[in-house]
């Protein structure tokens, strides 16, 4: 069975920082493309990063670029989203995704609260 748990939200002020985790089980992360998507209160889903299964080439929306860092930690099936420079606006549901066989699945989500 195919699982993301996702971890490390919180509330963080602006010009701070996070770290989430996503533990994936039932697959590799090393053999399919990850993706991170956000969705903030009253807007729909919006994509954030992703990462090639080789893990050689990640890509980020521009809004994010510059600030956060995705990354895999192949031994512990992890994916992570390395947040700085946190602003306001990045105040969403953080979910991992993986895509598998022609669907996607995702996590439940980590609350981020950007706030003075």
């Amino acid at each position: 069975e195919v699982r993301l748990v996702e971890s490390g939200g919180g509330l963080v002020r602006p010009g701070g920082s996070l770290r989430l985790s996503c533990v994936a089980s039932g697959f590799t992360v090393t053999s399919y493309a990850m993706r991170w998507l956000r969705e903030a209160e009253g807007k729909g889903l919006e994509w954030v990063s992703g990462i090639n299964p080789a893990g050689h080439t990640e890509v980020y929306a521009d809004s994010v670029k510059g600030r956060f860092t995705i990354s895999r930690d192949n031994a512990k099936n992890t994916l992570y989203l390395q947040m700085d420079t946190l602003k306001i606006e990045d105040t969403a549901v953080y979910y991992c995704t993986a895509r598998i066989g022609g669907s996607e699945y995702r996590g439940q989500g980590t609350q981020v609260t950007v706030s003075s």
